[in-house]
C-alpha cells in the first residue's frame, strides 16, 4: 500500500508541477507581449494542449489504479477459467467440429476410471501402453493438442496456480458446449492426475456404437447415472461427426439411417459422417433425428427401443430448454466421477506424460 501511495504522491507532484509551469509560461509569455507591444497571434503557444497533456497524465493515472484494483479483484479461478476459454474459442472459431472433439475427449477421459486425465498421456515406446491408442480412441479421440495449449496458457497466464489436464479437460468440455450454442455450467476445480492410464478399461468401460441397450444401461449405472441422464449424455452426438470406417462397419450403424458416406468405397480416416442434420449446432435435432428411425449409431437409435428411454427422447425432442438443462446437470455429475481407489495422483506439468520420475511402477 505505501508503495502504491508514494507512487501516486510523486504522480501528483509531477502534476502540480506541470500546472505551475504552465500558469508561470503563460504569465511571462503574456507580460513580454504587453512590455513589448507585440501581437504574436500566429505564434501564440497553445496552452490548452499544454494543460490537457496533464489531464491525460491525470487519466492514464487513474486507468491504471483501476487495473490493478481489476487484476487484485480477479481470482485465481477467474485467471484460469479465461485462459482456458480462450485457447478453446480460437480452436473451435479455426475448426467447429473441434468443439464436440473435446466434449468427447472429457467423456472418454472421465469414463475410464474417473476425471483423471489419463487419456491425455502418450505411450511410452516398450514401457507404457495408455489409453489413445485403445480402439475406442485409436484414429478417434481428438484435441490433444488444444489441451496442451491450454494447459501452457494456464501456466503462462496465471503463475503459481496450480491446476491439473482433468480441470483443463472439463472446462474445455463445458466452454465447447456453451460456445456451439449449449447451456453452460458451473465446473468445479479440484481434480487430480493419474500417474497412469487403462488401455483395456476405455475397451470395457466407455460406451461403443454397438452395444444394444441392455449394455449401455449396464456401463452408465456402474458410473451411477440413470437412465434420463443417460440419455441426456447421449445428447452430445447433437454436435460432431463419425468416421465413416465405423458407421460403415456393420453393427454400427442404425440401418434405416441415411448416410452422406459411399461405404462401398475405399474409406479413410478423413471420411467422415454427420451425427446429425445440424452437427455444428448445439440443439435437440438428434432427438428429432431418433423419433424419425435417422439415428446415425445403432447405439444411438436403440434409445427409441425401450419405453422409459423413448419417453426421455419425447422430452427432449418436444423441449429444447429441458434437454440443454439436463444434459449440462449430467455434464456435473459425470466431472466429478472420482479416479480409481488407490491410484497415484499428481498435478502434471505436461499433461501428454507424468512428472519427471520414475514410471517404472506404471
Amino acid at each position: 500500500m505505501g508503495f502504491r501511495l508514494s507512487h501516486l504522491s510523486l504522480a501528483l507532484s509531477f502534476v502540480a508541477l506541470a500546472l505551475a509551469g504552465v500558469a508561470i509560461y503563460r504569465n511571462t509569455y503574456e507580460a513580454i507581449i504587453m512590455n513589448n507591444g507585440l501581437l504574436l497571434q500566429n505564434v501564440s503557444p497553445n496552452f490548452d494542449s499544454l494543460e490537457s497533456g496533464v489531464a491525460s497524465i491525470l487519466t492514464l493515472n487513474n486507468k491504471k489504479r483501476n487495473s490493478d484494483k481489476y487484476l487484485r479483484q480477479q481470482t485465481p479461478e477467474a485467471c484460469v477459467f479465461s485462459a482456458v476459454r480462450g485457447v478453446v474459442d480460437s480452436a473451435i472459431d479455426a475448426e467447429t467440429r473441434m468443439g464436440a472433439s473435446l466434449i468427447r475427449l472429457h467423456f472418454h477421459d472421465c469414463f475410464v476410471d474417473g476425471c483423471d486425465g489419463g487419456i491425455l498421456l502418450d505411450d511410452i515406446n516398450g514401457t507404457f501402453t495408455g489409453e489413445q491408442n485403445s480402439p475406442p480412441n485409436a484414429n478417434s479421440a481428438r484435441g490433444y493438442e488444444v489441451i496442451a495449449q491450454a494447459k501452457q496458457n494456464v501456466i503462462d497466464t496465471c503463475p503459481n496456480i496450480s491446476v491439473s489436464c482433468a480441470d483443463i479437460l472439463a472446462i474445455a468440455a463445458r466452454d465447447s458446449v456453451a460456445k456451439l450454442g449449449g447451456q453452460t455450467y458451473n465446473v468445479a476445480l479440484g481434480r487430480s492426475d493419474a500417474r497412469t492410464a487403462n488401455f483395456s478399461g476405455a475397451i470395457n468401460q466407455l460406451p461403443a456404437p454397438f452395444d444394444n441397450l441392455t449394455v449401455q444401461i449396464q456401463k452408465f449405472s456402474d458410473k451411477n447415472f440413470t437412465l434420463r441422464e443417460m440419455v441426456a449424455l447421449a445428447g452430445a452426438h447433437t454436435v460432431g461427426f463419425a468416421r465413416c470406417s465405423t458407421v460403415c462397419t456393420s453393427g454400427n450403424v442404425n440401418p434405416a439411417a441415411q448416410l452422406q458416406c459411399n461405404c462401398s468405397a475405399t474409406l479413410t480416416d478423413s471420411d467422415l459422417q454427420q451425427l446429425d442434420t445440424t452437427p455444428t449446432m448445439f440443439d435437440k435435432v438428434y432427438y428429432d433425428n431418433l423419433n424419425n428411425n435417422q439415428g446415425i449409431m445403432f447405439s444411438d437409435q436403440v434409445l427409441t427401443g425401450n419405453a422409459t428411454t423413448a419417453a426421455f427422447v419425447t422430452d427432449y425432442s418436444n423441449d429444447v430448454n429441458v434437454f440443454l438443462g439436463d444434459f449440462a446437470a449430467a455434464m456435473i455429475k459425470m466431472g466429478d466421477l472420482p479416479p480409481s481407489a488407490g491410484a497415484q495422483l499428481e498435478i502434471r506439468d505436461v499433461c501428454s506424460r507424468v512428472n519427471p520420475t520414475s514410471v517404472a511402477s506404471m
